[in-house]
């Protein structure tokens, strides 16, 4: 059995609440927003959350290698784990799983919708209310996932940023939920000339 170590870099700026579920090496990007009852789970290696993300109640994030994946057991040069790195502006909607390990930025997960390990979600894209993505695909950028069928097609304009929605959460957010504190600020981190 794989022991995973807590190892939790919650950048400032950025909004946790502390009943949210996070497990294993997680860093946090300035400005993100994880709601009570959300989950994060680092198994594989760890999670790189990019900036401004929100993942809503109930969402789960998991990194997690199938025995059967070409990447699993994979180091990187310096002979620790391959991080998964999610890129900036994503949006992980009410009960929606997300198990893919390749994610770029300004996607939308809706309600309910499911993302398998095999899946690699390009930028811009949206995966409906319900969907459920398995099997070994590749979504390219801009791509829209639609209906119980997961009919796909390509749109016409660029994602939005969620810069409102995130506004208005880091005012309320912190009126009726315990966070947890920024406990990593990188510019400290940097070594001293």
């Amino acid at each position: 059995m794989n022991i995973v170590r807590n190892d939790f870099k919650i950048m400032p700026r950025t909004i946790v609440c502390e009943d949210s579920n996070l497990r294993g090496d997680i860093t946090i990007s300035s400005g993100c927003v994880i709601h009570p009852c959300s989950t994060i789970i680092a198994e594989s290696g760890p999670i790189v959350l990019g900036e401004n993300c929100i993942v809503e109640e109930y969402a789960t994030l998991r990194y997690r290698i199938p025995e059967d994946h070409p990447d699993y057991g994979k180091l990187t040069e310096e002979g620790t784990a391959k991080p998964l790195i999610i890129g900036p502006d994503n949006a992980f909607e009410v009960g929606c799983t997300v198990e893919a390990l390749s994610i770029g930025e300004r996607n939308v997960f809706e309600c309910k919708s499911y993302v398998s390990a095999d899946v690699t979600v390009g930028s811009g894209c949206v995966i409906g209310a319900g969907c459920r993505l398995v099997g070994k695909q590749t979504l390219p950028d801009k791509t829209i996932v639609y209906e119980d069928q997961c009919m796909q097609r390509e749109a016409i304009d660029k994602q939005k940023t969620q810069i409102i929605q995130l506004d208005y959460l880091r005012k309320v957010l912190p009126n009726y939920h315990h966070l947890r504190k920024a406990n990593y600020d990188p510019k400290k981190a940097r070594a001293q000339v």
